[in-house]
């Protein structure tokens, strides 16, 4: 029984942690995890908008050049953000 109860994980003694990964380090990691993909997300729908808007401001030239006509810019530059 002594054999079995000194049994460790190599990288949780070095670390001076116990074998537990899931705790409170557990939780921090995810949490920022969660955080950081939010951010992310946030991040993907604020350049969404903003190149929207940018199709608003062009002018007819600089819409001809990229094959999107008036029309199409304007339906695309209303459009909200989560869409």
């Amino acid at each position: 029984m002594d054999t079995i109860a000194t049994i460790r994980h190599p990288a949780t003694e070095l670390l001076g942690q116990s074998a537990r990964p899931s705790g409170r380090r557990g939780f921090v990691g995810r949490f920022v995890q969660v955080v950081m993909s939010l951010a992310k997300w946030i991040d993907h729908l604020l350049e969404r908008r903003r190149s929207r808007l940018a199709l608003l401001e062009m002018t007819d030239d600089q819409l001809k050049d990229i094959g999107i006509s008036r029309c199409d810019a304007h339906r695309e530059g209303i459009r909200p953000f989560w869409e």
